[in-house]
């Protein structure tokens, strides 16, 4: 039996670590979107994290089906999508806006509603771990 591959929970910050090609699946809170280019600018400022990562994910296969509240500044969001390209942030050159850029292609975009962003950020990491050692199992 073969269909699409399922997508992968990482926090946003983890997505330099990740793929080109690679199905993901996060959150982030909209910081900007552009209506000419289709492209949702998505931030999650996580504490221990050094660097800044902004999510650049094009909703033009969303336009249909995306709400006005989902382009808000400060929404939070959910996306599912495919990794598409990865500016990393270096010493010597910094990509735009000094932060790594990940863009996806976005397929599912939905709203977050109320969320505790801590319990979020604790848990994502310990569900990859759980599931790492049961595939090396």
């Amino acid at each position: 039996m073969s269909g699409p591959l399922p997508s992968q929970l990482c926090l946003l910050s983890a997505l330099p670590s990740r793929n080109i090609g690679e199905k993901v699946r996060f959150l982030g809170c909209v910081t900007a979107y552009s209506t000419a280019s289709g492209v949702l600018t998505l931030e999650h400022k996580h504490p221990q994290d050094n660097q800044s990562v902004h999510a650049l994910v094009d909703v033009r296969l969303l336009l249909e089906s995306l709400k006005s509240e989902q382009t808000r500044i400060g929404e939070w969001v959910n996306v599912i999508g495919y990794i598409t390209a990865i500016q990393p942030s270096t010493d010597g050159k910094r990509a735009k806006h000094g932060a790594s850029e990940i863009h996806i292609q976005g397929l599912v975009l939905w709203s977050t509603g109320a969320f505790d962003i801590q319990r979020y950020a604790a848990t994502v990491p310990m569900l990859n771990v759980k599931k790492e050692v049961a595939d090396d199992a």
